[in-house]
């Protein structure tokens, strides 16, 4: 996999993160995207066993109508961390255990001690590496190959990921939810967007707005009365059910908070072609530079030089 830190030299020992995600298949990633994105300071654990590189080629993936190489796909899966602000570390995580403070402190195979306040299990192996938080309903007997072992329960979290450990989420092994790449990418997502939910739940959000949806927005949704702050306030009481268990001035700063990320999701016409041209200069980084001019062909390339005045 390519776009990864070795954090060993940059990070020292025992640095807090918001978010450690063990596992970077498509569901550790995903998650981990989503986690950076809300600014939650997150690394990745990737290295051991994993299920994708068992796969021989790519085909069902949306957005790739050719099929895609694992090799290319994992490494662009990380590449994404790393754009969101996340960061992947190759090293494997030996065990988490509870820290004095409620939090959980991870513990890798390479003399790593990370403590965080959240854990994204995304690892499809056993989930051996949880048995410190010894919680006796988190394995489950069952047959492999003839012999009688205990495996994760995949059915210990429930539907949303969370477990009944404060701070411990579960997208894999999800069962049958991790049996295909983007199935497994959706239950990734799913469980952080969980886990940020729950965050904005502690801060006093009132699980009515609780939900933070990563979407941006063109500049012409917010003309008219959605450019008004004070119609964004009267959406946003009308959202809270009667009796709110805050204090008026709370609320009131949440409801700005609220607003502000949503004026913060605006892009202006210039900024999305920007960041359209940034999206596919990361993708061409990923790309074999002779395959593309090849299946571009000379008078391809000839043809788009002379339309665009492009000298080489």
């Amino acid at each position: 996999m390519v776009s990864t830190e070795d954090t060993a030299s940059t990070d020292e020992p025992g640095r807090d993160r918001d978010v450690v995600v063990v596992g970077g298949g498509p569901a550790g990633c995903s998650a981990a995207v989503f986690t950076a994105r809300d600014g939650l300071d997150t690394v990745v654990f990737d290295r051991g066993p994993a299920a994708l590189p068992r796969c021989a080629y790519l085909e069902n993936y949306p957005g790739f109508p050719g099929g895609i190489g694992v090799d290319t796909f994992r490494s662009l899966l990380s590449d994404h961390v790393t754009a969101a602000g996340g960061t992947v570390v190759e090293d494997t995580v030996d065990r988490v255990r509870r820290a004095p403070d409620g939090g959980f402190v991870v513990e890798t195979q390479d003399d790593r001690t990370v403590h965080t306040s959240a854990v994204v299990a995304a690892a499809w192996y056993d989930g051996s590496y949880l048995r410190p938080l010894a919680d006796g309903e988190m394995f489950t007997e069952r047959e492999h190959h003839g012999e009688t072992e205990q495996r994760f329960d995949p059915d210990y979290p429930d539907r949303d990921g969370r477990t009944p450990i404060e701070g411990l989420y579960v997208a894999a092994p999800a069962g049958d939810r991790n049996d295909q790449a983007v199935i497994s990418a959706g239950q990734g997502a799913h469980v952080a967007r969980t886990l940020l939910a729950d965050r904005r739940r502690e801060q006093g959000y009132p699980d009515s707005v609780a939900e933070r949806y990563d979407w941006m927005r063109p500049e012409a949704e917010f003309t008219g009365e959605w450019s008004d702050r004070d119609r964004w306030r009267e959406w946003f009481h009308d959202e809270i059910p009667d009796g709110p268990e805050l204090p008026e001035e709370r609320l009131t700063d949440l409801r700005e908070q609220y607003i502000d990320e949503a004026f913060e999701t605006r892009l202006s016409d210039e900024e999305i072609e920007r960041r359209r041209n940034r999206g596919i200069d990361r993708l061409v980084d990923h790309l074999d530079t002779e395959r593309v001019l090849r299946a571009i062909g000379d008078e391809r390339l000839r043809a788009y030089l002379d339309e665009t005045g492009v000298t080489g």
